[in-house]
Order: structure tokens, then C-alpha cells, then sequence
């Protein structure tokens, strides 16, 4: 019985992604007739601009979203687990504030430079690579620390000391920054999944499917962590191996998107809450492919809103996702507890 109705639930999720997706390209502040959108799509396009907007502009921008929310809720849920912790997230090992140091070192060190050399490094591509290499430094470190300690909860301590100091960094850098410099850094911490090219989405493809193929790798080793390191260990998982290979599955994801799209947050949190209260399990080959599917049709669902249909306007991602998924989740856990007000 529960099998049918996991079926049922994956059957709505993939409805749901597909109308989201729709729903998400359709949008926009150039109004596009859904029946063109349509044709276009089907590659019989008759106005050429509706061609560009729909190929080079929204749907790289949905993909990224797809990306984005599928990516962040599994590396959550990856943590969660690990962890032991529901209030665990994708940045609680200090990686998303490393992407943000590698960001504001680049976006808020313009004063260590000569302003030309500062004006020609800044752009798309070196701020993704600037926040790439902070955020794979700071797995580096708590991977390193990993290997000298054997308490779990002692890492994700550590790993919100990285948080803290790479953070504080950041503070210092906008303290000697110019109100310029300042905006600049403050647009990029927003997020956005508008920006990207195909080949920057293809590059984020890659990232994500290695780090989802790295989670998939340890779907065995994640039942058994729900009841403890030590009946873990009496199953023959390996927890040192483990450990190695979550943290890198969750860097991976966490670092990568935040290096393309920024910080964002909430949906690493809340996805595999909605996932576990839907499918009513917390069997990982269940739950991963449960919050690949919702963290994409809440992202795709948030960008739709942000984009404001009609107006030329972007509201910041961040905000998004957190006025519409924080009421949602805490609606359905009082839901499930029966709460009646």
C-alpha cells in the first residue's frame, strides 16, 4: 500500500515540477502568449525576440533554479542525517561563508587594488570563481578537521567556528569598502539564478549530479546514521569513510551553488522536512529523489514570484524563499501534530 502512494506522491511531484517549469518560463516582464511559449518551445518560433528571451534568458534561468533548489535540499538532507540535527542545513560547516569571503574578497578588495585592475577583474565569471575557490577552502579545512576528530557534533561545532571567522572577515572587508563596493557585494549576497549562460548552467549540472551521485553513493550508510554511529558501525558502515564522503557530497552542492547563484536561504532547511512529511518516511532512496523534486518546484515556484510578472523588477531570491517556504513548513508540521487553533 505504501509503495502505491509513494508512486502517487512522485507521480504529483513530476506533474508539479513540469507546471512549475511551464509556470516559471511564461513569466516574465515581457508578457509572452502561453501558446506561443508553446511553439517556441516546440521550435516553430515566429518573433525572434520571443525566441531569445525564451532560449538564452528564461529558461537557463529556470534550470539554474531547478538546479539550485534540487541541490540545496539534498545537500541539507545530507546533514540532517549526518548530523542528527533537524535545525541542520547546507551551510553549517561554514562552506556558504566561504563563498562569500572568496566573493568579498573580490567584490570589497577593489581598495587593495589599483581601481583599473579592481574594474577589470570584477565580472560574472570571476566573482564564480573567487566564491568556488572559498568555499572549496573551507571544505578543505573541515574535511582536514574531520580526520582528527571522531565526534560528530564536535565537527559541526567546528564547522560554525569557520562560519564565525570567515564571516567576521567579511564585516572587516565592508568596513573599508566604498558604498560602490558595498552594493556591489550586497546584490550578489541576494542570490539570483537569473544570470548564468548555457555553458555556466552545464557547469553547474556537473556539479550537482556529482554531488547527488555522491549522496546516491550513500544512501546504505544514511539509513543506518538515523540510529546511531554504533549500529552503524555494527552493519560493517565504515563511519570515518563515511563521514568523508557526506561532507564532500554536501560541499560539493552547498559551495557550488553558492558560488553560481549566491546564498540562499531556507530551502536547504525546509525541503527535507516537506519531503519527510509527504512521503512519511526516512528511507533515503525514498527522501533523495523526494527533495530533488520539491527543492526544484519550490525554487522554480519562488523565482516565478520574484521575477513580479509585468514589471521589469527582481525582488532578492532570499526574501522569496523564506516568506513563502517558512509559513508553508510551519503550517504543515501544527498540521501533522493536529494543533487546532
Amino acid at each position: 500500500m505504501r509503495t502505491t502512494s509513494n508512486r502517487y506522491s512522485f507521480l504529483l511531484l513530476g506533474t508539479a515540477l513540469l507546471c512549475s517549469l511551464l509556470l516559471n518560463v511564461s513569466l516574465g516582464s515581457v508578457n509572452i502568449p502561453f501558446k506561443a511559449l508553446l511553439n517556441i518551445l516546440s521550435g516553430e518560433a515566429s518573433n525572434e525576440s520571443w525566441s531569445y528571451i525564451i532560449w538564452d534568458y528564461r529558461l537557463p534561468k529556470a534550470f539554474t533554479a531547478i538546479l539550485v533548489g534540487s541541490g540545496l535540499g539534498i545537500s541539507g538532507l545530507l546533514m540532517q542525517t549526518l548530523f542528527r540535527n533537524p535545525l541542520a542545513g547546507p551551510f553549517v560547516l561554514g562552506i556558504s561563508s566561504g563563498a562569500s569571503l572568496g566573493a568579498a574578497l573580490l567584490l570589497l578588495g577593489g581598495t587593495l587594488l589599483s581601481g583599473g585592475t579592481a574594474f577589470y577583474l570584477v565580472n560574472d565569471l570571476t566573482v564564480i570563481l573567487a566564491a568556488s575557490i572559498g568555499s572549496f577552502i573551507v571544505l578543505f579545512a573541515v574535511i582536514l578537521v574531520a580526520t582528527r576528530i571522531r565526534d560528530t557534533m564536535a565537527l559541526l561545532i567546528i564547522g560554525l567556528m569557520f562560519g564565525s571567522i570567515t564571516a567576521a572577515m567579511v564585516s572587516v572587508l565592508s568596513y573599508f569598502s566604498s558604498a560602490e563596493q558595498l552594493q556591489q557585494f550586497i546584490f550578489w549576497s541576494f542570490g539570483s539564478v537569473g544570470n548564468l549562460s548555457w555553458n555556466q548552467v552545464a557547469l553547474l549540472s556537473g556539479i550537482v549530479i556529482l554531488g547527488t551521485s555522491l549522496g546516491v553513493l550513500s544512501i546504505k550508510a544514511l539509513n543506518a546514521l538515523l540510529l546511531g554511529e554504533h549500529y552503524a558501525q555494527s552493519m560493517g558502515i565504515r563511519l570515518k569513510k563515511t563521514r568523508y564522503l557526506i561532507l564532500a557530497a554536501a560541499g560539493l552542492l552547498a559551495g557550488g551553488i553558492t558560488a553560481f547563484a549566491g546564498p540562499i536561504a531556507f530551502v536547504g532547511l525546509a525541503v527535507p522536512h516537506l519531503a519527510r512529511q509527504l512521503f512519511n518516511t526516512n528511507d533515503h532512496k525514498i527522501l533523495i529523489p523526494a527533495v530533488f523534486l520539491y527543492g526544484a518546484i519550490l525554487m522554480l515556484l519562488c523565482d516565478a514570484v520574484a521575477q513580479l510578472p509585468g514589471s521589469a523588477s527582481v525582488l532578492p531570491i532570499n526574501a522569496i524563499t523564506s516568506i513563502i517556504g517558512a509559513p508553508v513548513v510551519i503550517w504543515l508540521l501544527l498540521r501533522k501534530r493536529n494543533i487546532v487553533f
